[in-house]
């Protein structure tokens, strides 16, 4: 045999073992997937997507413990979490907003006004970090900025437990729950079970992804062609289509000169690092029900779908898009919105 068969034989031998490599790898991280929707664990950004951008609908159901998300829930709406017993988890994280609140910056208690937009609180258990600069790891550690923020809740743990032990209900239910005393480590458990319950699967292109083609529009179809084929599936990709990564806010363009007013929340995951190529770069967010969630981006500056896209292709893509291209877009888009609890959002 010459050497230049035995060359090609390599080569040949080589990409099929990248093949199966690849089908390997990828039948795994489903598998690992599976155990931690079961597990209710924060999921592996990684587990239900490979670096071709593919993703799978969500999951109809995940293994939770019911009393938990009962609890968590209760504690979700109690606005005895805050120091004035003014606001709730739920004010900023309406289940009837998308999980957000509709505002470009949250109003805590005392009228106090946020400094960065709210993210929605569905399919956060997807996320691989939580907050825009990806300060904490888990949904758990996540509860602790608000709570202890003054200009949200401007509260603490002590002041909380306290409340809390004062009614029966709670004292009764921690103690069945968790045989032990109302603490600050089981409040969080029980939201965050709860804050994982809030899964919003059966969307239009959920059931596409399943099979059904007629699920989704020809243009939201068309759509979500162009969403791949533009490269937005770069970043907004996995089963929650984004959430799994971080990017510069600006990558093609500069978008904070174009609006003008830096803020110390614009410089994002700089904050977290100190870094500076962290500089300006925020959690991916996920895209699941974004038609619900306006106003948009960490800094709530656009008020629309279309403007949201059309900053994107800007400043993200560097790049320009027919009307009729943002549009399709837009109509994919709107079919990421799913159910909750077996009601429509």
């Amino acid at each position: 045999m010459t050497k230049s068969k035995i060359s090609l034989k390599n080569i040949l031998l080589g990409a099929l073992l990248g093949v199966l490599v690849l089908v390997v790898s990828f039948s795994w991280q489903l598998y690992r997937t599976q155990l931690a929707l079961n597990a209710g664990a924060p999921l592996d950004p990684y587990a239900i997507t490979v670096s071709l951008g593919y993703t799978q609908p969500l999951p109809r159901e995940i293994k939770l413990d019911a009393d938990k998300v009962l609890l968590g829930r209760k504690l979700f709406n109690d606005p005895r979490l805050s120091a004035d017993n003014s606001i709730s988890c739920a004010s900023c994280h309406s289940l009837d907003k998308g999980g957000a609140d509709g505002r470009v910056h949250a109003i805590g208690i005392n009228g106090a006004e946020g400094v960065i937009n709210t993210p929605t609180v569905l399919n956060s258990g997807f996320n691989f970090a939580q907050f825009w600069d990806g300060r904490a790891a888990t949904l758990e550690e996540q509860i602790e900025g608000p709570i202890n923020n003054p200009k949200e809740m401007g509260s603490n743990w002590g002041q909380i437990t306290d409340k809390l032990k004062q009614d029966s209900d709670y004292r009764s239910a921690f103690s069945k729950l968790y045989r032990a005393d109302i603490s600050a480590e089981n409040i969080k458990d029980a939201i965050a079970t709860f804050e994982r319950s809030l899964v919003t699967p059966d969307s239009p292109f959920d059931r596409y992804l399943q099979g059904d083609n007629s699920a989704m529009s020809e243009q939201a179809q068309r759509g979500y062609e162009l969403f791949q084929s533009y490269g937005c599936i770069a970043c907004h990709q996995g089963v929650n289509l984004g959430g799994n990564m971080f990017e510069k806010m600006g990558l093609m363009g500069d978008y904070f000169e174009a609006r003008g007013n830096l803020t110390e929340a614009d410089l994002g995951r700089f904050n977290v690092t100190h870094k500076e190529e962290a500089r300006y770069e925020f959690k991916v967010p996920g895209l699941r029900n974004v038609a619900l969630t306006a106003p948009y981006f960490h800094d709530g500056s656009v008020a629309t779908l279309p403007d949201a896209v059309a900053v994107m292709v800007r400043y993200q893509l560097g790049r320009t898009m027919p009307q009729q291209d943002l549009d399709d877009i837009v109509q994919f888009l709107n079919s990421l919105t799913g159910e909750l609890g077996g009601q429509a959002q």
